[in-house]
């Protein structure tokens, strides 16, 4: 059996009989969801995947920090970078708005 990353586990049986009193007997935990007692999937909170992703944004924001200061090129000031960030996120939403 694989690794599991999460203190509880259900069936993906299991889980859809009472999806609902699962996510309530959760917690603040994750679940890891088994296929074959095999983990599948993993049901997390939304605050903890909320916090989770807070920290892996500003885990890259902290690295692109670093590289940044360690490029030699000129400096690009911070307006310039946000719209062009904003312009990149509009094409993205844009594409799948189309899609």
């Amino acid at each position: 059996m694989e690794q599991l990353l999460a203190g509880r586990s259900v069936s993906i049986t299991e889980l859809k009989r009472s999806p609902s009193a699962f996510i309530e007997q959760a917690g603040d935990e994750a679940v890891a969801v088994l296929n074959h007692n095999r983990p599948a999937a993993y049901l997390v909170p939304a605050a903890l995947y909320m916090r989770q992703m807070a920290l892996l944004e500003t885990a890259g924001l902290r690295v692109a920090i670093a590289a940044s200061r360690r490029d030699p090129r000129p400096a690009i000031p911070a307006e310039r970078m946000f719209d062009e960030m904003d312009a990149a996120i509009d094409q993205v939403v844009k594409e799948q708005a189309d899609a």
